[in-house]
C-alpha cells in the first residue's frame, strides 16, 4: 500500500482507505463477523485509516467498528468519526451535542480519542452555528486531547471555501467530486494546499454510480446522470472490465489526493479494492469511459439548507 501524507496533521495515510460506513448495513444486511474480520483484513493489508460515523446505521456501524477495534493495537490505525449528523433528518450541531457525541462515540469505539473528528454535512446547519459555535467545540476537544485534528465535511464544494476563509481546519471529507463521472474537487485543491489542510475523498463509486449493481432507489442523481454511468458501467462489462475497479484506480492515481475513501463489509471486497488500488490502470481504456461520461462530467446533485450558505 502506498501511503501520503495528511496536510499539516503529519499523519501518513494510505492512498485506499477503508470507509466503514457497510458495518452499519446502510447498503445490505452484514453478517456482523464478516464485519469484523473485514476490519482486521484491511488494517493487516495496510489499510490503517478508517472513517465512521454515529449516523451510519444509527450508531451500528461504530458499535460493530469497536468490537473489531478491540483486538488491534491502538497504534496500528488511524481514526475518525463524525458528530452533528445522527439520522436521515437529525442533525444538532451545538456545543453541546457535539461533545456528549464524542463521549459516545469514544465509548462505541473502544478509544479513549479519535485522531480526527469531522462536523458531518455541514450544509444542513447554518453557517454562523459552524462558525460560532461548533468549530469552537472542535477546538476544545482537541485541547482536552480528545481529538487530534478536526475538520467538516459535506457535499456542496463552497462549503468549503466558505468555512476556510473564516478559520483554520485540519482537515476536509469531500465525497462524490472526485470519481469517474466528476472531479470538480480539483478545483479548491489550490486553496486547501495554501492552507495546508488535508484532504479525503470519499466514495469514489458516487454512492454506487459507477458499479455493476442497481443503483439505489434513494440515489439523488438526476436520471441523466445514472443512465450515462450505466452506460459507461455497461461498456466496461462488454470489455471484459469492472467500472468499480477503474473508478478505484483513477482516485487513487492523483498525487493531490492523499486517501480515497471506500466502503465494504466483505473480506473478498477489500481484498479486490487493494489489489485494485495497487495495479497500474489502463489509460487507453479510462479515455474511453470517460468520453461516454463527458455529458455528465461535472454534473452534481443539491444538498443542504443552501438558504443557509
Amino acid at each position: 500500500m502506498k501511503y501520503r501524507k495528511l496536510g499539516k496533521t503529519g499523519l501518513d495515510v494510505p492512498v485506499l482507505s477503508y470507509g466503514a460506513s457497510s458495518l452499519g448495513s446502510v447498503f445490505r444486511n452484514i453478517d456482523e463477523d464478516e464485519g469484523i474480520k473485514t476490519v482486521h483484513t484491511a488494517v493487516e493489508f495496510g489499510m490503517n485509516f478508517i472513517d465512521v460515523s454515529p449516523y451510519y446505521g444509527l450508531t451500528k456501524a461504530e458499535t460493530v467498528l469497536g468490537k473489531a477495534l478491540k483486538d488491534i493495537p491502538r497504534e496500528k490505525f488511524i481514526l475518525s468519526t463524525k458528530a452533528g449528523r445522527y439520522g436521515e433528518h437529525e442533525f444538532d450541531f451545538s456545543k453541546t451535542r457535539i461533545m456528549t457525541s464524542v463521549e459516545e462515540s469514544l465509548k462505541r469505539l473502544s478509544t479513549d480519542y479519535v485522531d480526527i473528528l469531522l462536523l458531518h454535512d455541514i450544509e444542513f446547519a447554518s453557517y454562523e452555528q459552524i462558525i460560532e459555535e461548533s468549530i469552537p467545540a472542535l477546538k476544545q476537544l482537541k485541547k482536552e486531547g480528545k481529538v487530534r485534528f478536526f475538520g467538516v465535511s459535506g457535499l456542496p464544494l463552497a462549503i468549503f471555501e466558505k468555512v476556510l476563509n473564516e478559520t483554520d481546519l485540519d482537515v476536509i471529507l469531500s465525497y462524490c467530486h472526485y470519481s469517474l463521472n466528476d472531479n470538480s474537487l480539483l478545483d479548491i485543491v489550490p486553496l486547501l494546499e495554501k492552507n495546508q489542510v488535508g484532504l479525503m475523498n470519499a466514495s469514489p463509486l458516487s454512492m454506487g454510480l459507477l458499479s455493476n449493481r442497481s443503483v439505489p432507489e434513494w440515489h439523488p442523481a438526476s436520471r441523466e446522470i445514472k443512465d450515462v454511468c450505466s452506460k459507461a458501467a455497461q461498456f466496461c462489462k462488454q470489455h471484459g472490465e469492472d467500472i468499480s475497479k477503474l473508478a478505484i484506480q483513477y482516485s487513487v492515481a492523483n498525487e493531490k489526493v492523499p486517501t480515497t475513501l471506500v466502503s465494504t463489509a466483505s473480506v473478498e471486497n477489500v481484498k479486490k479494492n487493494i489489489e485494485w488500488a495497487n495495479n497500474p490502470i489502463d489509460t487507453e481504456f479510462l479515455k474511453e469511459v470517460l468520453a461516454i461520461l463527458e455529458p455528465i462530467h461535472n454534473k452534481t446533485w443539491s444538498s443542504g439548507r443552501s438558504e443557509d450558505w
